[in-house]
């Protein structure tokens, strides 16, 4: 029986995310990973193509969803769990440390009680070394605090899938400027990572293909530790924390940050319809610094 994950990508242009359908060789099963809501935030308008075209891809090979991975909560895109789930089955799954997120983001958008603290909009919060298995294929969860308190990577057969936290070796690794985010615990994070054997197939979140260079997703850990541009062999933590943390301050914020955060903490669910059974998500101003609004303040 083979431990090589079968990986099939889909890429969100206007996100420069990448989801993943992961099978496993011997079966049927499969596991989605970091999918994608699609969100034309101008007009408020959310649609489903890039969740169609994994369920597209998973019928016609005749696929059998038992997991659908989150590897974190999403500042730059909406997620699809619950709409794949609704069609496709599988359980939910994050980090346990969505508990903090939802803590801090809780305060940010000023949601009421009826928003539950706990992570219980996921059918399974996962613990550092928790297993995973996708038919035969075996894995397991390894916390990757740093970018978010949350952030798990998925190490599945030969395979792992490392979110937000590492990225292809051209374009380093990820912001750490987000609440709860550390430069420091993210280095040794990422030398978790490093640690894996140097075969060990990396496939990113993201890409933003640097010096208009073709989409890459898939790389190595050898390949990381040889040539990443911000955590190669060489790079001291002291060394990396200056770097990341100098280069976050010139980071403006995602331009999806306050929708995805929003919908993601809640798993993927809008919050719910209010009057007329409209659905709205709250704009909160100086979310992450400004000046004192209270001179603007409408008078009631």
């Amino acid at each position: 029986m083979s431990d090589r994950a079968h990986v099939t990508h889909f890429f969100d242009e206007p996100t420069n995310t990448l989801s993943y359908i992961v099978k496993d060789p011997n079966s049927s099963a499969c596991a989605i990973v970091d999918s994608v809501l699609n969100l034309d935030y101008p007009s408020g308008t959310i649609s489903y193509q890039g969740a169609d075209a994994i369920i597209a891809h998973i019928k016609e090979h005749g696929l059998s969803v038992e997991w659908i991975l989150e590897t974190h909560v999403h500042a730059d895109h909406l997620s699809a769990a619950p709409y794949l789930q609704q069609r496709l089955g599988g359980k939910i799954a994050i980090g346990s440390a969505i508990t903090t997120v939802q803590s801090v983001f809780g305060e940010v958008f000023n949601v009421d009680d009826g928003f539950c603290r706990d992570g219980s909009q996921f059918d399974v919060l996962l613990n550092d070394g928790d297993s995973i298995a996708i038919g035969s294929l075996q894995g397991h969860a390894m916390h990757t605090p740093g970018h978010t308190p949350a952030c798990m990577a998925y190490v599945i057969g030969d395979a792992v899938f490392v979110g937000d936290t590492l990225f292809m070796p051209d374009f380093g690794t990820a912001r750490c400027d987000f609440p709860g985010g550390d430069a420091g615990t993210l280095f040794r994070s990422i030398r978790r990572i490093l640690d894996l054997p140097r075969e060990t197939r990396i496939f990113v979140c993201h890409d933003y293909m640097p010096n208009d260079r073709a989409l890459a997703f898939e790389t190595t850990v050898g390949a990381e530790i040889d040539g990443n541009i911000h955590v190669r062999d060489g790079i001291e933590e002291n060394e990396f924390v200056a770097m990341r943390e100098a280069r976050d301050k010139t980071l403006g914020m995602p331009n999806l940050i306050l929708p995805s955060l929003q919908v993601n903490m809640r798993a993927g669910h809008v919050p719910p319809p209010e009057s007329g059974e409209r659905f709205f998500l709250k704009l909160p101003l100086n979310a992450f610094g400004g000046p004192d609004l209270s001179e603007l303040a409408a008078k009631e």
